[in-house]
């Protein structure tokens, strides 16, 4: 009845996914390399779990 009013998990996804790229293109540019790749790792599991619900049929895409 109010589903409206839920929180998107994707959109949550979306924007954590985007924030840690950011974070990762900031490492690169300072020369913190290992940083870098642990951020781009994270970055690519959050990317998998967005297209796994998008897959799914969320209702949030």
């Amino acid at each position: 009845m109010f589903s409206f009013l839920k929180p998107d998990p994707l959109k949550k996804l979306r924007k954590q996914y985007a924030e840690t790229l950011e974070k990762a293109m900031l490492c690169q540019r300072s020369g913190d390399i290992r940083q870098y790749s642990f951020l781009t790792e994270e970055a690519e599991g959050l990317y998998k779990e967005i297209t796994r619900l998008e897959k799914e049929g969320h209702p949030g895409r």
